[in-house]
C-alpha cells in the first residue's frame, strides 16, 4: 500500500488495542514495524499520536500510511493444513458467534515463541485470518490443560478480557498435590517476583515492597485425600500471575505432582512418571452479549492417569466447591 488512507474503527472493535487493529488488517505487519510507525507519528489516531497499545473508540479515524508490502506468495508461513485444521477443530468445547471456547491439551502452547513452532495461536487459522481469526483473552502454561476462552470478534474479545480484568471470570482448576494440606481450605495471600533460580528463570515468594514483587491470592479447597500420600485440590487464582498456583503450591509445602519446575525431592518421588496433575476445569464468566457462560473441560489423559493412580472419582466433586466462599 503506497498510499496515506483514512479508516474509521469499527463499533465492534471498540476497546481493541491499536497494534491489534493493524495486524488484524495487515497480518504480515510485525510488531517492530507498526512500532516505528507509531513512534515517528506516522500512525495517528484522531489526528494525534498514539502508542502501540493505545485502546480504541469505536469511531475513531485511523491515519494508515504507506505500509511494506506482504512477501511474495511462497516465503512465509503457509499456515495451517487440512489435518491440522481439523485437529483444531476437534478442541471445541463451546462456540458461537462471538465466543469460541477450547479444551487446550497439555503440552500444547498457548503462544509461539523462539522454539515453539507448535501452538493454539497458529491453530486458530483454522476460522480464518485477519477480522475472522479468534482472539486470545487469557493463556494457560504449557502443561496446564483445560478451558481456554477465545473472542471471535474484536468487540467481544475486548468484553470477554474485560471480564478477565475485572475479576468477573471464575476459574475452578483441579490439582493433585503431594500430602494433606492443613488447613483444608483457605485463602493464601502471597506476593511473588520472577528471579533466576540457577540456570532458569521461576516465580518465587517475594516481600510486599520488593522490586518487581506483585500481589497474588489463591483460593484453595481440598475436595479429597488419598491417605497422607495425596490430596485432590480445587484452587480459584483471585490474580493471574505467571505460574501462580503452582508457586503458591509449592510455597504451602504441598507442590502439584508431575510439576517439572515447581517441585520437591519428595514430590518428585511420588509423581514417577505422571505428567503436571493441573487443569483448568471449569470457567464462568459473563457472555459478551447476555447472560453467562459456565463451561466446562472433561479430565485430561494426564488428570486421568493421576486421578486412577491414587483412586479419585471426578464425579465426586461439588461443581462449584467455592460457593461457600468468597465471591
Amino acid at each position: 500500500m503506497k498510499e496515506v488512507r483514512t479508516l474509521f474503527v469499527d463499533a465492534g472493535e471498540d476497546g481493541v488495542r491499536l497494534d491489534r487493529w493493524f495486524k488484524r488488517r495487515w497480518p504480515h505487519l510485525n510488531h517492530i514495524q507498526i512500532q516505528k510507525l507509531t513512534r515517528s507519528g506516522q500512525i495517528r489516531v484522531d489526528g494525534g499520536r498514539a502508542k502501540p497499545d493505545s485502546r480504541l473508540s469505536a469511531g475513531a479515524q485511523i491515519r494508515v500510511p504507506p505500509l511494506p508490502d506482504a512477501p511474495e506468495p511462497g516465503t512465509r508461513d503457509k499456515g495451517i493444513d487440512a489435518r491440522e485444521a481439523a485437529y483444531a477443530k476437534s478442541l471445541v468445547l463451546y462456540e458461537d458467534e462471538e465466543v469460541l471456547v477450547l479444551n487446550k491439551p497439555a503440552g500444547l502452547a498457548v503462544q509461539g515463541g523462539t522454539k515453539t513452532h507448535k501452538h493454539i495461536d497458529r491453530l486458530l487459522s483454522a476460522w480464518g485470518e485477519g477480522l475472522e481469526r479468534p482472539r486470545l483473552v487469557h493463556r494457560l502454561d504449557r502443561d496446564t490443560s483445560g478451558v481456554l476462552v477465545l473472542g471471535k470478534t474484536p468487540g467481544a474479545a475486548a468484553k470477554l478480557a474485560g471480564a478477565f480484568a475485572r475479576r468477573k471470570a471464575h476459574k475452578t482448576y483441579w490439582a493433585i498435590v503431594i500430602g494433606f494440606p492443613k488447613p483444608g481450605e483457605g485463602v493464601l495471600e502471597l506476593p511473588l517476583v520472577k528471579k533466576g533460580v540457577g540456570d532458569r528463570e521461576m516465580v518465587v515468594p517475594a516481600q510486599p515492597k520488593e522490586p518487581g514483587a506483585e500481589p497474588a491470592e489463591t483460593e484453595f479447597v481440598t475436595i479429597s485425600r488419598a491417605g497422607p500420600r495425596a490430596a485432590w485440590m480445587a484452587l480459584r487464582p483471585h490474580t493471574g500471575r505467571t505460574h501462580q498456583l503452582r508457586a503458591h503450591m509449592l510455597a504451602m509445602g504441598h507442590p502439584i505432582l508431575g510439576d517439572p519446575k515447581y517441585n520437591t525431592p519428595a514430590s518428585k518421588e511420588l509423581s514417577g512418571p505422571l505428567k503436571l496433575q493441573l487443569h483448568a476445569r471449569r470457567l464462568s464468566l459473563p457472555h459478551p452479549s447476555s447472560g453467562t457462560l459456565v463451561l466446562e473441560a472433561p479430565l485430561s489423559p494426564e488428570m486421568k492417569e493421576g486421578f486412577a493412580r491414587f483412586g479419585f472419582d471426578e464425579h465426586e466433586a461439588d461443581p462449584e466447591p467455592f460457593r461457600r466462599g468468597r465471591k
